[in-house]
C-alpha cells in the first residue's frame, strides 16, 4: 500500500523525494537562474556599450567635419561622407548634389570667401536606430567676408543622417539652416 503525505494546505501528494534531492534540485534551479540572469546583465551592458561607443563615433565624425569645413578641406568629408548617386546636402535654401559637388562648389570655396571662418556644433544629440542614425546640433557660424569685410554671425541648427556601412558610420545626408543673430537693440534709457 502506497503511503501518502498531506502538504500544509491540507493536499494529498505522493510519496515525496528524499530532502536532500529537493535541496540539490533546488540548487541547480538557483545556479541556473544566476547563470541566466548574469548572462543577460553582461549582455545588456554590451549593448549599452556599443551604443555608447556609436554616439562618440558620431560626434567625432561631427567635430572632424566641423574642422573640415573651418580649414575649407574636404578631406574629413571624403572620408567620412557616403559618397552615392543622387546624395544632398541642404543648407540655408540651396543644395549640393553629390559629394563632389559639396566639396568643390561649397566647402573648399569658402577658404578663398571668408576670412576666420569659425563654425560650431553643440548640444549634438544623436539617435541611432540599428544601422541608421541621426544627430541633431545646434550651430553658429562666424566669418569675414573676404571682398566687402561684411561680418556674418548666424545661428541656427544642422541635422545629419548617418548609414553604418561595413561597421563604420557614414553620413548620408545633412540639412542646415541658419539665420543671421540679430544685434541686442540698445537699452531704452528715459
Amino acid at each position: 500500500m502506497m503511503k501518502f503525505k498531506t502538504n500544509p494546505i491540507g493536499l494529498r501528494r505522493e510519496r515525496s523525494r528524499p530532502a536532500t534531492a529537493n535541496a540539490s534540485e533546488f540548487l541547480m534551479l538557483a545556479c541556473r537562474t544566476f547563470l541566466a540572469l548574469l548572462l543577460l546583465t553582461v549582455a545588456a551592458q554590451t549593448i549599452y556599450a556599443s551604443e555608447e561607443a556609436d554616439r562618440a563615433a558620431i560626434v567625432n565624425i561631427i567635430a572632424a567635419i566641423e574642422k573640415g569645413w573651418e580649414q575649407a578641406d574636404g578631406t574629413p568629408f571624403r572620408k567620412h561622407y557616403l559618397d552615392f548617386e543622387g546624395a544632398r546636402y541642404v543648407e540655408g535654401g540651396g543644395q549640393n548634389t553629390g559629394l563632389d559637388d559639396l566639396i568643390g562648389h561649397h566647402v573648399e570655396p569658402e577658404g578663398d570667401t571668408l576670412d576666420g571662418l569659425d563654425l560650431v556644433f553643440s548640444n549634438i544629440e544623436t539617435h541611432i536606430e540599428g544601422g541608421l542614425a541621426w544627430a541633431i546640433a545646434d550651430v553658429e557660424v562666424k566669418a569675414t567676408i573676404k571682398s566687402d569685410g561684411r561680418q556674418i554671425h548666424n545661428r541656427g541648427y544642422e541635422t545629419f543622417l548617418f548609414q553604418s556601412v561595413s561597421d563604420e558610420w557614414k553620413v548620408i545626408h545633412t540639412h542646415s539652416s541658419s539665420r543671421p543673430v540679430k544685434k541686442a537693440e540698445p537699452e531704452h534709457k528715459h
